[in-house]
């Protein structure tokens, strides 16, 4: 293009266009030269001129502006062809790569983070003077972790098309150290009392290596604060914090820290009163924060009582309630008066409610579990509560909720909750042959949300030598839309005892029944159950114990016979759940008591009853040291008479305890044992020839008594302590699938019927080889680590123990292994 010798070039500036002309001229055309990313269209967006305008130096100078303000060229110049205009740009070079290299303390997502809110991100244009910005303010955060020889530098290279490589390469360098912290000012308290508040540490000797001395800003700042705080919950109103200074050594390596303080004296409270709109709930909101007139001024209870009052705001819909203490203090009579000011604002309604997250639960299944509703005002207690019961199912990890106003509206609001699904269930298979149980086979599913529906199902095969079980059950916790559940199941089992270290019975059964529970509250539910129950009892060995059940059902005619029992079983129990999640919780509290009975028209007829607890308290602040303790009580015995023998609790309905309820010990090893009893045979008086008349039988005095297999007892208790500890090598984003711990396990299971006395006419021998079973003091006591994992195939738990209080017979195991079983 020809372009004549009056064509100007512009500053960066803009400042001069005389060359322009003197005088303004009508645009003909207008052009931009020079572009590669940036459209024309977009490009002239920013010119704020058209063909037929009438332009000068000011309005060519005004679009030079305009461009750059664009953020898209580095360099621009203005032309004139006549009445052309002509825009000659040489954009800024688009980011094609970022790297950080050398970066320990900022990782990699927080200087992505910063650079994104700079703009500064990969295909967008590159401004060299943010960089500078953002080179400073990188320096000043290594200032202040106490990093004064941090280093950063910033290299940006060249790539084909107008693309550059942006790199930041970081020098950290080491922290410098605090040598001391001074206090200037303190009279009332020492400097040790006061810098053991802190968490900042001075000038440690070289062998307290698990301990910090590193500088850090923010912690001193949050230091002095606590400072601060110590002061003001003790009545000292006027406490300041004058002045800091943070001197750094010559050679950068350590700090030393000095706060000038001024202490004051203490002052009490005259009196409080409000000012606002309490609703109309003054009195109640009075009666109830710790506020009182004549106590010693606490900052820790008027920021307590400032914070109940907005909670309590909060409930009503009042979600943006502001309060604010204001202190009319009287030095003369060293008294405050505070007036709480208080300002609702406007009641905050819910548009709508949004989930997410859930992969493979249903939105009603989540939604269902919650007390915030749409179209209802926003109550910070409806929140909590939604997102604790919805932690509460077994198959969720974590939920979190966010509530987001509504752009251009004063009173509404969206509120998120975003949802972390685990493992809900447990499936297992396998075929394995044992020298003590042959060939085994099991198949298996649990799942407590069922294809999404948040119902549970459960089917079991498992077959061994000594044991057939196949059962199905299904409950659906939303049976109706306010609660109410229903469950029902169907079993077959056909089992010998014989061949699980217990006495000498075959069991086989079958039966079905259903459920129903109805909620009370939150917390509390009760349930009911009925169930049919088949059941035939055969080669049952004659024991001590088992000799009433025999003669009560015995038939003469046909000693060898089993015995068929036909049952029918309700239940009753209440449930109190007060826990913060599912599976793995950190506080609160699980509570459980059922009492089962057959009916009068059963062939046997029995009640159980049983309570079962575990509470959980936190000792640290995010719930990664827990304390736990647990308790399971049981009691059964028989009521009525039949066939003139008083019904006791039948021997295969007695309590057990499992190697999960007592780590370190076999199953069933520690219940009480089967005595036989044999009455002893005098041989008969020789005749002439030689030969020996029949032997009779002797006096009961002189029977052997045999201990057999373990029977279990018609009493139980079981109890444990629980220390749960951070996992080693895993970060606070696996707690809640992995758990570690340190316990302590108690347990006995006892027979109330048992009554050693009658045996006191046996001999010494023979009396030395009972042990009073009806002792409920016979506990075994086991201690050790436990590591729980939520797998993908289901709970897992792996435990060694070590017994601690154990008999002679007892049989221990160091090591056991469960799936499915979670504590």
């Amino acid at each position: 293009m020809a372009i004549k010798k009056h064509l100007a070039v512009t500053s960066l500036l803009g400042a001069s266009f005389a060359a322009l002309g003197q005088n303004s001229f009508i645009v003909d055309d207008l052009k931009v030269e020079g572009l590669q990313r940036v459209a024309l269209g977009a490009a002239l967006t920013h010119i704020p001129i058209n063909v037929g305008d009438s332009v000068d130096d000011y309005t060519i100078s005004k679009t030079i502006k305009s461009l750059y303000n664009s953020g898209h060229f580095d360099n621009i110049k203005a032309l004139r062809d006549g009445n052309n205009v002509i825009f000659r740009v040489t954009e800024r070079p688009t980011i094609s790569i970022i790297e950080f290299e050398g970066n320990k303390d900022i990782k990699d997502e927080q200087l992505t983070q910063s650079l994104d809110q700079q703009d500064i991100r990969q295909g967008e244009p590159l401004d060299k003077t943010v960089v500078d910005n953002i080179e400073k303010g990188l320096i000043e955060f290594f200032h202040s972790i106490g990093k004064y020889n941090a280093k950063i530098d910033v290299s940006i290279t060249k790539l084909p098309r107008n693309r550059v490589k942006l790199k930041l390469e970081f020098d950290e360098g080491d922290a410098a150290s605090i040598r001391q912290i001074n206090l200037v000012g303190n009279e009332l308290f020492s400097n040790e009392d006061l810098l053991a508040l802190a968490e900042s540490q001075q000038d440690l000797p070289w062998w307290q290596f698990m301990g910090s001395d590193r500088y850090q800003k923010q912690t001193i700042e949050g230091d002095l604060e606590k400072i601060r705080s110590f002061y003001l919950d003790r009545g000292y109103l006027r406490f300041n914090i004058d002045s800091t200074q943070v001197s750094v050594s010559p050679e950068r390596e350590s700090v030393y820290v000095t706060a000038n303080i001024t202490e004051g004296v203490k002052y009490k409270v005259k009196g409080f009163d409000f000012i606002g709109d309490l609703l109309g709930r003054e009195e109640l909101i009075k009666s109830v924060i710790p506020l009182r007139a004549g106590e010693l001024y606490n900052g820790s209870v008027v920021t307590s009582s400032e914070e109940f009052i907005k909670s309590y705001l909060a409930r009503f819909g009042y979600a943006n309630a502001e309060v604010r203490t204001i202190p009319e203090i009287d030095d003369e009579n060293k008294e405050v008066q505070l007036t709480l000011s208080v300002n609702p604002g406007q009641r905050v309604y819910v548009r709508r409610i949004i989930v997410g997250g859930n992969q493979n639960t249903a939105d009603e299944v989540l939604r269902r579990e919650m007390t915030q509703l749409e179209g209802a005002w926003l109550s910070n207690q409806n929140l909590e509560r939604s997102k604790l019961q919805i932690q509460r199912l077994p198959y969720m990890e974590s939920v979190e909720f966010n509530v987001v106003p509504v752009p251009g509206v004063d009173d509404q609001v969206d509120v998120d909750f975003t949802v972390k699904e685990q493992s809900a269930g447990s499936f297992n298979a396998g075929l394995a042959y044992g020298s003590y149980l042959g060939l085994q086979f099991n198949i298996g599913v649990t799942e407590s949300n069922f294809l999404g529906t948040g119902n549970q199902i459960g089917f079991n095969i498992n077959t061994s030598r000594g044991s057939e079980r196949v059962s199905l059950s299904y409950t659906d916790p939303y049976f109706t839309p306010d609660g109410v559940s229903q469950g029902s199941s169907i079993f077959y089992s056909n089992y010998d005892a014989s061949k699980f270290s217990l006495i000498d019975y075959k069991s086989k059964s079958y039966g079905i029944g259903t459920n129903i529970g109805f909620p009370i509250d939150a917390v509390n539910r009760i349930n009911f159950g009925v169930r049919w129950i088949q059941e035939e009892l055969s080669e049952i060995a004659e024991y001590e114990q088992t000799r009433v059940m025999r003669e009560t059902f015995l038939d003469p005619n046909n000693p060898d016979a089993g015995f068929d029992f036909t049952k029918y079983e309700l239940s009753v129990g209440w449930s109190r759940v007060t826990v913060n999640r599912g599976l793995f919780p950190t506080a609160g509290s699980r509570q459980t008591l059922n009492l089962t009975g057959t009916t009068p028209n059963s062939d046997l007829t029995y009640f159980k009853l049983n309570y079962d607890s575990r509470f959980y308290w936190p000792i640290s602040d995010n719930h990664r040291w827990v304390f736990s303790t647990r308790a399971a009580l049981g009691y059964g015995n028989g009521y009525g008479t039949t066939n003139g023998y008083d019904q006791t609790l039948p021997f295969q309905e007695y309590f057990r305890i499992t190697e999960m309820e007592l780590r370190g010990f076999d199953r069933n090893t520690i219940l009480p044992r089967a005595i036989s009893r044999t009455p002893q045979l005098i041989p008969g008086t020789p005749l002439p020839d030689g030969t020996l008349t029949g032997s009779i039988g002797g006096a009961p005095e002189f029977d052997v008594l045999t201990p057999q297999g373990r029977i279990g007892g018609n009493a139980k208790a079981v109890a444990g302590m629980e220390l749960i500890v951070p996992t080693p090598f895993l970060d606070e984003d696996n707690t809640s699938s992995v758990r570690t711990s340190f316990f302590v396990d108690a347990a006995n299971v006892w027979d109330t019927e048992f009554n050693v006395d009658r045996y006191q006419n046996l001999g010494p021998d023979e009396r030395a080889k009972l042990e009073d079973y009806s002792d409920p003091m016979r506990f075994r006591v086991s201690t050790g680590l436990s590591l729980q994992w939520i797998s993908p195939m289901g709970p897992m738990l792996i435990s060694f123990a070590y017994p601690l209080q154990q008999e002679e017979d007892d049989d221990t195991k160091t090591i056991s292994f469960n799936i499915s079983n979670t504590f």
